[in-house]
Protein backbone atom coordinates (compact mmCIF):
# COMPACT_ATOMS: atom_id res chain seq x y z
CA UNK A 1 0.00 0.00 0.00
CA UNK A 2 0.85 3.64 -0.78
CA UNK A 3 1.71 5.79 1.93
CA UNK A 4 -0.69 8.55 0.48
CA UNK A 5 -3.33 5.35 0.46
CA UNK A 6 -3.34 4.92 4.60
CA UNK A 7 -4.98 8.31 5.02
CA UNK A 8 -7.59 7.88 2.29
CA UNK A 9 -11.08 7.82 3.99
CA UNK A 10 -12.72 4.51 2.98
CA UNK A 11 -16.86 4.28 3.07
CA UNK A 12 -18.97 1.42 2.02
CA UNK A 13 -21.01 3.88 -0.54
CA UNK A 14 -24.84 3.85 -0.39
CA UNK A 15 -25.80 2.15 -3.04
CA UNK A 16 -29.38 3.20 -5.49
CA UNK A 17 -31.75 1.30 -7.18
CA UNK A 18 -30.69 -0.37 -10.33
CA UNK A 19 -30.78 1.98 -13.69
CA UNK A 20 -31.26 -0.14 -16.42
CA UNK A 21 -29.84 0.82 -19.74
CA UNK A 22 -32.09 -1.09 -21.84
CA UNK A 23 -34.99 0.42 -23.26
CA UNK A 24 -38.62 -0.39 -22.90
CA UNK A 25 -38.75 -1.40 -19.22
CA UNK A 26 -40.93 -0.36 -16.54
CA UNK A 27 -39.02 0.68 -13.89
CA UNK A 28 -40.69 0.09 -10.50
CA UNK A 29 -37.57 -0.15 -8.19
CA UNK A 30 -36.69 3.41 -7.60
CA UNK A 31 -39.70 5.37 -6.47
CA UNK A 32 -39.80 7.75 -9.19
CA UNK A 33 -43.17 9.30 -10.02
CA UNK A 34 -44.90 7.65 -12.68
CA UNK A 35 -46.08 11.01 -13.68
CA UNK A 36 -44.63 14.07 -15.61
CA UNK A 37 -43.74 17.73 -13.59
CA UNK A 38 -46.48 19.81 -13.69
CA UNK A 39 -46.76 21.51 -17.09
CA UNK A 40 -45.94 24.74 -15.64
CA UNK A 41 -42.50 23.32 -15.08
CA UNK A 42 -41.80 22.32 -19.07
CA UNK A 43 -43.04 26.02 -19.57
CA UNK A 44 -40.31 27.73 -16.85
CA UNK A 45 -37.45 25.33 -18.13
CA UNK A 46 -38.67 26.56 -22.50
CA UNK A 47 -39.57 30.10 -21.26
CA UNK A 48 -36.46 30.60 -18.68
CA UNK A 49 -34.41 33.74 -19.44
CA UNK A 50 -30.91 31.92 -21.17
CA UNK A 51 -29.14 34.91 -20.39
CA UNK A 52 -28.92 34.79 -16.87
CA UNK A 53 -26.87 31.22 -16.99
CA UNK A 54 -24.03 32.86 -17.18
CA UNK A 55 -24.42 34.10 -13.75
CA UNK A 56 -24.00 32.62 -10.55
CA UNK A 57 -27.13 31.79 -9.12
CA UNK A 58 -28.79 33.04 -5.51
CA UNK A 59 -26.32 31.30 -3.06
CA UNK A 60 -29.66 31.28 -0.92
CA UNK A 61 -32.13 30.20 -3.41
CA UNK A 62 -34.15 32.76 -2.25
CA UNK A 63 -37.03 32.65 -5.06
CA UNK A 64 -37.65 28.85 -4.25
CA UNK A 65 -37.45 29.23 -0.26
CA UNK A 66 -40.30 32.04 -0.68
CA UNK A 67 -42.46 30.05 -2.77
CA UNK A 68 -41.73 26.85 -0.07
CA UNK A 69 -42.68 28.83 2.48
CA UNK A 70 -45.60 30.39 1.31
CA UNK A 71 -46.93 27.32 0.60
CA UNK A 72 -46.35 25.76 4.21
CA UNK A 73 -46.90 29.01 6.17
CA UNK A 74 -43.92 29.52 7.96
CA UNK A 75 -41.25 32.43 7.24
CA UNK A 76 -38.26 32.06 4.82
CA UNK A 77 -35.98 31.68 7.61
CA UNK A 78 -37.56 28.48 8.59
CA UNK A 79 -36.86 26.80 5.11
CA UNK A 80 -33.17 25.37 3.73
CA UNK A 81 -32.77 24.07 0.51
CA UNK A 82 -30.21 21.65 -1.12
CA UNK A 83 -29.69 19.14 -3.95
CA UNK A 84 -32.22 16.75 -3.15
CA UNK A 85 -33.22 15.53 0.13
CA UNK A 86 -29.79 13.28 0.09
CA UNK A 87 -27.74 17.02 0.23
CA UNK A 88 -30.24 18.49 2.68
CA UNK A 89 -29.72 15.42 4.96
CA UNK A 90 -26.03 15.38 4.86
CA UNK A 91 -25.90 18.74 5.87
CA UNK A 92 -28.16 17.99 8.54
CA UNK A 93 -25.50 15.77 9.69
CA UNK A 94 -22.39 17.63 9.35
CA UNK A 95 -24.33 20.19 11.26
CA UNK A 96 -25.93 19.05 14.42
CA UNK A 97 -24.34 15.42 14.72
CA UNK A 98 -20.83 16.39 16.55
CA UNK A 99 -21.23 15.58 20.59
CA UNK A 100 -19.58 12.08 22.01
CA UNK A 101 -22.78 10.52 21.79
CA UNK A 102 -24.17 7.49 18.90
CA UNK A 103 -27.30 9.05 16.64
CA UNK A 104 -30.45 6.83 16.92
CA UNK A 105 -32.18 5.47 14.07
CA UNK A 106 -33.82 1.88 12.86
CA UNK A 107 -31.87 -0.96 11.94
CA UNK A 108 -34.46 -0.95 9.06
CA UNK A 109 -35.03 2.37 7.04
CA UNK A 110 -33.18 4.60 4.30
CA UNK A 111 -29.52 2.65 3.95
CA UNK A 112 -27.84 6.28 3.37
CA UNK A 113 -28.38 6.53 7.15
CA UNK A 114 -25.57 4.49 8.14
CA UNK A 115 -23.12 6.07 5.38
CA UNK A 116 -23.40 9.59 6.14
CA UNK A 117 -22.58 8.53 9.61
CA UNK A 118 -19.90 6.53 8.40
CA UNK A 119 -18.45 9.55 5.79
CA UNK A 120 -18.28 11.67 8.82
CA UNK A 121 -17.06 9.90 11.64
CA UNK A 122 -20.09 10.09 13.83
CA UNK A 123 -21.12 7.15 16.12
CA UNK A 124 -24.57 5.48 15.95
CA UNK A 125 -26.47 2.98 17.04
CA UNK A 126 -29.28 1.64 15.19
CA UNK A 127 -32.31 0.10 17.37
CA UNK A 128 -34.43 -3.06 15.77
CA UNK A 129 -37.87 -2.31 14.17
CA UNK A 130 -40.69 -4.75 16.13
CA UNK A 131 -42.14 -7.69 14.47
CA UNK A 132 -44.45 -5.29 12.37
CA UNK A 133 -41.54 -3.38 10.54
CA UNK A 134 -42.64 -0.46 13.51
CA UNK A 135 -40.46 1.98 15.17
CA UNK A 136 -40.90 1.32 18.80
CA UNK A 137 -40.39 5.23 20.34
CA UNK A 138 -39.45 3.61 23.62
CA UNK A 139 -36.58 2.76 21.94
CA UNK A 140 -35.45 6.68 21.14
CA UNK A 141 -35.60 7.94 25.11
CA UNK A 142 -32.24 7.26 26.40
CA UNK A 143 -29.59 9.41 25.75
CA UNK A 144 -28.08 10.18 22.66
CA UNK A 145 -26.75 12.57 20.29
CA UNK A 146 -29.73 12.89 17.74
CA UNK A 147 -32.52 10.98 16.18
CA UNK A 148 -33.30 10.68 12.45
CA UNK A 149 -35.61 8.08 10.99
CA UNK A 150 -38.29 8.56 7.80
CA UNK A 151 -41.87 8.64 8.20
CA UNK A 152 -43.26 6.89 6.80
CA UNK A 153 -39.96 4.81 6.69
CA UNK A 154 -38.32 3.03 3.98
CA UNK A 155 -38.60 0.09 2.09
CA UNK A 156 -41.33 -0.70 5.02
CA UNK A 157 -43.89 2.09 4.15
CA UNK A 158 -45.00 1.91 7.86
CA UNK A 159 -46.28 5.63 9.14
CA UNK A 160 -45.83 6.64 12.66
CA UNK A 161 -48.68 8.38 14.32
CA UNK A 162 -48.47 12.06 14.84
CA UNK A 163 -48.51 11.70 18.89
CA UNK A 164 -45.49 8.83 18.94
CA UNK A 165 -43.30 11.33 17.04
CA UNK A 166 -43.94 14.10 19.55
CA UNK A 167 -43.17 12.05 22.23
CA UNK A 168 -39.78 11.35 20.72
CA UNK A 169 -39.29 15.42 19.79
CA UNK A 170 -40.18 16.19 23.16
CA UNK A 171 -38.51 13.73 25.33
CA UNK A 172 -35.44 14.63 23.38
CA UNK A 173 -35.38 18.34 23.66
CA UNK A 174 -31.27 18.35 24.31
CA UNK A 175 -30.80 16.79 20.62
CA UNK A 176 -32.12 17.58 17.33
CA UNK A 177 -34.90 14.70 16.30
CA UNK A 178 -34.60 14.94 11.93
CA UNK A 179 -37.97 13.42 10.39
CA UNK A 180 -37.24 12.04 7.16
CA UNK A 181 -40.63 12.28 5.39
CA UNK A 182 -39.77 12.06 1.83
CA UNK A 183 -43.33 9.81 1.44
CA UNK A 184 -44.82 11.88 3.59
CA UNK A 185 -47.84 13.40 0.64
CA UNK A 186 -48.83 9.77 0.30
CA UNK A 187 -49.54 9.52 4.16
CA UNK A 188 -51.86 10.61 6.56
CA UNK A 189 -49.38 12.09 8.98
CA UNK A 190 -46.60 15.08 8.69
CA UNK A 191 -44.63 16.21 11.52
CA UNK A 192 -44.53 19.66 10.00
CA UNK A 193 -47.44 21.09 12.62
CA UNK A 194 -44.94 20.26 15.39
CA UNK A 195 -42.40 22.90 14.55
CA UNK A 196 -44.20 25.55 16.27
CA UNK A 197 -43.99 23.94 19.31
CA UNK A 198 -40.26 22.33 19.67
CA UNK A 199 -37.90 24.25 18.31
CA UNK A 200 -35.09 20.72 18.13
CA UNK A 201 -37.67 19.35 15.06
CA UNK A 202 -36.18 19.17 11.87
CA UNK A 203 -37.86 18.08 8.82
CA UNK A 204 -37.02 17.13 5.77
CA UNK A 205 -38.93 17.14 2.39
CA UNK A 206 -38.33 16.19 -1.60
CA UNK A 207 -39.40 17.26 -4.71
CA UNK A 208 -38.33 14.26 -5.94
CA UNK A 209 -41.60 11.90 -5.42
CA UNK A 210 -44.75 13.93 -5.05
CA UNK A 211 -43.80 16.28 -6.83
CA UNK A 212 -42.50 14.20 -9.90
CA UNK A 213 -38.51 15.84 -10.32
CA UNK A 214 -36.19 13.98 -9.40
CA UNK A 215 -33.90 14.50 -12.00
CA UNK A 216 -34.12 17.80 -10.75
CA UNK A 217 -32.62 17.40 -7.63
CA UNK A 218 -34.59 19.69 -4.77
CA UNK A 219 -34.95 18.92 -1.66
CA UNK A 220 -35.34 21.00 1.46
CA UNK A 221 -35.37 21.53 5.57
CA UNK A 222 -37.80 23.40 7.72
CA UNK A 223 -37.67 23.67 11.28
CA UNK A 224 -36.57 26.57 13.50
CA UNK A 225 -35.11 29.74 12.76
CA UNK A 226 -32.24 28.59 14.51
CA UNK A 227 -31.36 25.24 13.34
CA UNK A 228 -32.02 26.39 9.49
CA UNK A 229 -28.93 29.30 10.12
CA UNK A 230 -26.91 26.99 12.12
CA UNK A 231 -27.15 24.84 8.52
CA UNK A 232 -27.03 27.16 6.43
CA UNK A 233 -23.65 28.63 7.86
CA UNK A 234 -22.02 24.79 7.55
CA UNK A 235 -23.76 24.72 4.00
CA UNK A 236 -21.52 27.91 2.91
CA UNK A 237 -18.99 27.05 4.42
CA UNK A 238 -18.91 23.95 2.17
CA UNK A 239 -20.22 25.11 -0.73
CA UNK A 240 -22.45 28.49 -1.89
CA UNK A 241 -23.45 27.32 -5.13
CA UNK A 242 -25.47 24.00 -4.74
CA UNK A 243 -28.85 24.93 -6.04
CA UNK A 244 -28.60 25.91 -10.02
CA UNK A 245 -30.69 28.47 -11.51
CA UNK A 246 -32.46 25.98 -13.36
CA UNK A 247 -33.81 23.53 -10.58
CA UNK A 248 -34.70 27.04 -8.86
CA UNK A 249 -37.02 27.96 -11.89
CA UNK A 250 -38.41 24.71 -11.93
CA UNK A 251 -39.33 24.12 -8.32
CA UNK A 252 -40.48 27.12 -8.26
CA UNK A 253 -43.21 26.25 -10.73
CA UNK A 254 -43.76 22.82 -9.40
CA UNK A 255 -44.71 24.30 -6.11
CA UNK A 256 -47.07 27.00 -7.82
CA UNK A 257 -49.11 24.31 -9.25
CA UNK A 258 -50.89 23.21 -6.88
CA UNK A 259 -53.76 21.42 -8.60
CA UNK A 260 -51.67 19.50 -10.45
CA UNK A 261 -49.53 18.33 -7.51
CA UNK A 262 -52.88 16.91 -5.69
CA UNK A 263 -54.46 14.72 -8.75
CA UNK A 264 -50.99 13.12 -9.26
CA UNK A 265 -50.81 12.08 -5.45
CA UNK A 266 -54.08 11.21 -5.70
CA UNK A 267 -53.77 8.88 -8.66
CA UNK A 268 -51.26 7.13 -7.35
CA UNK A 269 -52.81 6.78 -3.84
CA UNK A 270 -55.71 5.17 -6.05
CA UNK A 271 -53.58 2.66 -8.21
CA UNK A 272 -51.76 2.14 -5.02
CA UNK A 273 -54.83 0.71 -2.92
CA UNK A 274 -55.71 -1.11 -5.99
CA UNK A 275 -52.19 -2.44 -6.41
CA UNK A 276 -52.92 -4.17 -2.50
CA UNK A 277 -55.79 -6.01 -3.66
CA UNK A 278 -54.21 -6.96 -7.11
CA UNK A 279 -51.20 -8.40 -5.64
CA UNK A 280 -53.28 -10.07 -2.34
CA UNK A 281 -55.20 -12.21 -4.81
CA UNK A 282 -51.69 -13.22 -6.18
CA UNK A 283 -50.41 -14.50 -2.87
CA UNK A 284 -48.13 -11.44 -1.19
CA UNK A 285 -49.21 -9.68 2.00
CA UNK A 286 -48.07 -6.59 2.62
CA UNK A 287 -47.73 -3.71 4.79
CA UNK A 288 -50.65 -0.80 5.33
CA UNK A 289 -48.27 1.22 2.61
CA UNK A 290 -48.51 4.76 3.08
CA UNK A 291 -46.42 5.72 0.59
CA UNK A 292 -45.63 5.59 -3.37
CA UNK A 293 -44.52 1.82 -2.81
CA UNK A 294 -45.13 -1.42 -1.61
CA UNK A 295 -42.93 -3.86 0.79
CA UNK A 296 -44.20 -7.24 -0.27
CA UNK A 297 -43.66 -10.48 0.10
CA UNK A 298 -45.01 -13.74 -1.47
CA UNK A 299 -46.67 -16.26 0.43
CA UNK A 300 -44.72 -19.59 -1.42
CA UNK A 301 -42.30 -18.10 -3.84
CA UNK A 302 -39.09 -16.53 -2.72
CA UNK A 303 -38.29 -12.89 -3.32
CA UNK A 304 -35.18 -13.06 -5.05
CA UNK A 305 -36.96 -15.90 -7.61
CA UNK A 306 -39.59 -13.07 -8.28
CA UNK A 307 -37.44 -10.25 -8.51
CA UNK A 308 -35.28 -12.36 -11.18
CA UNK A 309 -37.84 -13.56 -13.04
CA UNK A 310 -39.53 -10.11 -13.37
CA UNK A 311 -36.07 -8.72 -14.59
CA UNK A 312 -36.04 -11.41 -17.32
CA UNK A 313 -39.51 -9.69 -18.33
CA UNK A 314 -37.99 -5.60 -18.53
CA UNK A 315 -39.56 -5.21 -15.04
CA UNK A 316 -37.66 -3.80 -12.41
CA UNK A 317 -38.67 -3.82 -9.07
CA UNK A 318 -36.30 -3.13 -5.80
CA UNK A 319 -34.86 -6.41 -4.19
CA UNK A 320 -32.51 -6.17 -0.44
CA UNK A 321 -30.61 -8.94 0.38
CA UNK A 322 -30.68 -8.07 3.86
CA UNK A 323 -31.54 -9.68 7.19
CA UNK A 324 -35.12 -9.69 7.94
CA UNK A 325 -35.94 -8.45 4.83
CA UNK A 326 -34.33 -10.60 2.05
CA UNK A 327 -37.61 -12.13 1.02
CA UNK A 328 -39.60 -9.19 0.89
CA UNK A 329 -39.93 -6.60 -2.97
CA UNK A 330 -40.30 -2.94 -2.29
CA UNK A 331 -42.43 -2.14 -5.63
CA UNK A 332 -43.12 1.59 -6.79
CA UNK A 333 -46.89 2.27 -7.85
CA UNK A 334 -46.39 2.93 -11.33
CA UNK A 335 -49.44 4.23 -14.30
CA UNK A 336 -52.26 1.51 -14.28
CA UNK A 337 -51.05 0.52 -17.35
CA UNK A 338 -47.65 -1.06 -16.17
CA UNK A 339 -49.31 -1.97 -13.23
CA UNK A 340 -51.44 -4.24 -15.18
CA UNK A 341 -48.05 -5.29 -16.73
CA UNK A 342 -47.21 -6.38 -13.74
CA UNK A 343 -49.40 -7.99 -12.02
CA UNK A 344 -50.21 -10.23 -15.88
CA UNK A 345 -46.27 -10.59 -15.20
CA UNK A 346 -46.24 -11.71 -11.75
CA UNK A 347 -49.25 -14.15 -12.48
CA UNK A 348 -47.10 -16.25 -14.86
CA UNK A 349 -44.24 -16.45 -12.69
CA UNK A 350 -46.85 -17.85 -10.09
CA UNK A 351 -48.02 -20.33 -12.69
CA UNK A 352 -44.76 -20.72 -13.72
CA UNK A 353 -43.73 -21.89 -10.14
CA UNK A 354 -46.49 -23.95 -9.43
CA UNK A 355 -45.80 -26.89 -12.67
Amino acid sequence: MSDWEKNVRKVTPYIPGEQPKCAHVIKLNTNECPYPPSPMVAEALNHGNKEKLRLYPDPEAMELVSAIADYYNVDNNQVFVGVGSDDVIGMAFLTFFNSDKPILFPDITYSFYDVWADLFKIDYITKPLNQNFEIMKEDYMGENGGIIFPNPNAPTAVEMETSDIEDIVRENSDVVVIVDEAYADFGDVTALELIKKYDNLLVVRTFSKSRAMAGMRIGYAIGNEKLISAMKSVKFSYNSYTMNMTSIDAGVAAIKDDAYFKKIVSQIIETRERAKKELAELGFTFTDSKTNFLFAKHNSIKAEVIFEELKKKNIFVRYFKKPRIDNYLRITIGTEQEMQQLYDAVREIVDMQSD
